[in-house]
């Protein structure tokens, strides 16, 4: 033991303190580094971290396409506006990857939007609300034209059309700043805080309202490019008592068995394409049916053009209503849902793509679909993000405004479910966080108007600054990136995120609480970017808790969760979606909401 401690350059002292904190740390330590102890060999003095403090009236949280229509319409209805990215404006997260918008205009259109309200209802069986889904059509053409005047379809790069609104407007934006809580007084949202990439400081922003337009997340895997979003939004307001919901959905995009990690070849010019417009083509598509072959018949699995005989069929798994499913189409191979064309061409603005069934179809000379679709496909490209729109905070109404007064959200990081728990329209999502971006900019600018700015006690920002540089100052731990790798192997098996019973979830959650209890408390950081990571891995392991118990409370299978040990759909019993808060006991907490209600 003491050569051990030697090795390591662990003082005897430091060593027993640090065993003191966590059982079982003493034996952990004995396995070694390769059970991901170390030592923290930090290169920054945590004696000589800044401290930075701003104040606005609006603070936006998140550079993509919601930040960026909650920054303008935040500012055009006369507040004070400040914005934040983890990245840089239009160039981080998914908006980059993104390059269909739905549009809905009623001079071209056959349905009318009732129609097409109605039309999404039904493919995504109840669980969508409807109210956003129609605001997400009604709204859209505006927002397009806008675009179209910033010149946002004349590159496939976003960065300087989303510059050209920000600038014009002088709003204030600090990139590569990293969020890591948000801040409430009197029971109110009082601004946020985070910490500089690139500076060793710390970032007070006292706000009258923010709006969180933080994306998603997953666990940061292989093969679609979300690996920089990991619910850092969802979980910083689940932390001060916001409502948050859809962990149980899953997305289903998947990605090329050979060389899956490339990201960028794989998704054969996505991201060299400009962006284009769809029309109405109401689908049901990127469930858990790949996942489900591939259970049922082994993986990975071989895909063909729509239409072609398949020999790995599988019977059972995932329902597919059958007005939704495609003729000539296997069920399982009704996944396009807006996946590149491998040939990189895309369709030019204005025009839907292909025949308006989204790139990939297999028709009008297109060559494939989305990576895989003409070869082997393997899953868990996304794992760990839900059905864009519908996980994150709970709306209490129309404003996307949350359960903490003066907290907003919008895009991704809202759990609006604007498509439901599947999705049903190609294009609909870009659209969707142009749409709620700018609503929740207006409302939140309204909000500032009528309340003061709160006072942020020097007590809670000294504890904030103490849960920020923690990771820097332990003496050793574990890295965040060999405890994400350990929640990697727990979370993204296909028969734990996907193709899910009982048995199996709750023995993961056992490894995920062993996390949260034991590992959490012990992340070490040794510059900035590692801090980043620790307080990544935290968020992930949170998500992970709450995937695992939301998929064992619902007791059915519908759209994109689905039960081995429950196939069928319940709709006595769960036509309701699930939110989860963190009571005054600290602890998580878990409760309905019935399809088409509000939160009570």
């Amino acid at each position: 033991m003491s050569d051990l401690i030697q090795k390591n350059e662990i003082s005897r002292r430091d060593f027993l303190k640090l065993s003191g904190k966590a059982a079982g740390i003493a034996t952990l330590a004995y396995i070694g580094i390769s059970q991901g102890w170390a030592e923290n060999k930090t290169k920054i003095n945590p004696q000589q971290l800044g401290l930075s403090e701003s104040e606005t009236d609006v603070l936006v949280i998140g550079g993509g396409m919601a930040g960026l229509f909650a920054a303008v319409k935040a500012h055009d209805t006369g507040a004070k506006v400040m914005l934040i990215s983890k990245g840089r404006l239009g160039s981080s997260g998914e908006t980059p990857f993104a390059k269909g918008l739905f549009v809905y205009d009623p001079k071209k259109e056959k349905l009318s939007i009732d129609e097409f309200v109605d039309k999404v209802s039904r493919s995504a069986l109840g669980s969508n609300n409807a109210i956003y889904t129609r605001q997400m059509a009604e709204h859209s053409l505006k927002r397009v034209n806008e675009l179209k005047s910033w010149g946002f379809f004349d590159s496939a790069l976003y960065n300087e059309s989303f510059n050209r609104p920000i600038n014009e407007r002088n709003i204030p934006v600090v990139e590569r700043v990293v969020i890591t809580h948000l801040i409430k007084e009197n029971g109110r949202i009082a601004g946020a805080a985070g910490f500089s990439l690139d500076e060793e400081k710390m970032h007070i922003f006292n706000a009258k309202s923010v709006i969180l337009c933080t994306g998603a997340g997953g666990f940061k895997p292989n093969g679609f490019p979300i690996c920089d979003l990991t619910h850092d939004g969802t979980i910083m307001a689940y932390n001060i008592g916001a409502k948050v919901t859809g962990k149980e959905w899953n997305d289903g995009h998947g990605g090329q068995a050979t060389n899956a990690a490339d990201c960028y070849n794989g998704w054969h010019g996505m991201f060299d394409r400009k962006p284009g417009l769809t029309g109405v083509d109401v689908h049901h598509d990127l469930g858990v049916d790949l996942n489900y072959k591939a259970y049922v018949a082994g993986g990975p699995v071989q895909m063909g053009r729509p239409g072609m005989s398949n020999e790995q069929e599988a019977k059972g798994g995932p329902y597919v209503p059958a007005e939704f499913q495609k003729a000539g189409r296997p069920q399982e191979d009704s996944k396009n849902g807006g996946g590149p064309p491998a040939d990189g061409k895309g369709p030019k603005d204005g025009e839907r793509p292909r025949d308006g069934k989204g790139p990939g179809d297999g028709k009008d000379g297109d060559k494939g679909g989305a990576p895989g679709m003409n070869g082997v496909m393997v899953g868990g490209s996304s794992a760990g993000m839900s059905i864009h729109k519908s996980e994150g905070l709970v709306p209490i109404n129309d404003k996307c405004e949350s359960n903490i007064p003066g907290l907003y959200a919008a895009g991704d990081a809202l759990g609006s479910y604007m498509a439901g728990a599947i999705y049903t329209q190609v294009g609909s999502s870009l659209t969707g966080s142009a749409v709620q971006g700018a609503v929740a900019g207006e409302a939140s600018a309204d909000y500032a108007k009528g309340v003061k700015l709160a006072t942020i006690s020097k007590t809670k920002i000294q504890e904030i600054q103490d849960e920020i540089w923690a990771p820097l100052k332990l003496k050793a731990g574990y890295s965040p990136a060999w405890v994400t790798q350990t929640l990697q192997g727990i979370m993204i098996p296909n028969f734990i995120l996907y193709i899910k019973k009982e048995k199996l979830l709750q023995a993961a959650l056992a490894y995920v609480e062993e996390l949260r209890d034991h590992h959490v408390p012990l992340l070490m950081a040794s510059d900035m970017h590692e801090l980043r990571l620790a307080h990544e891995t935290v968020n992930m392991i949170t998500t992970a808790e709450m995937k695992l118990k939301a998929s064992i409370m619902r007791t059915e299978s519908r759209c994109s969760h689905y039960r081995l040990d429950y196939p069928e759909m319940d709709d006595v019993n769960w036509r309701a979606w699930i939110n989860i808060f963190k009571g005054a006991d600290g602890k998580m907490h878990f409760e309905k909401q019935a399809f088409g209600t509000w939160p009570k």
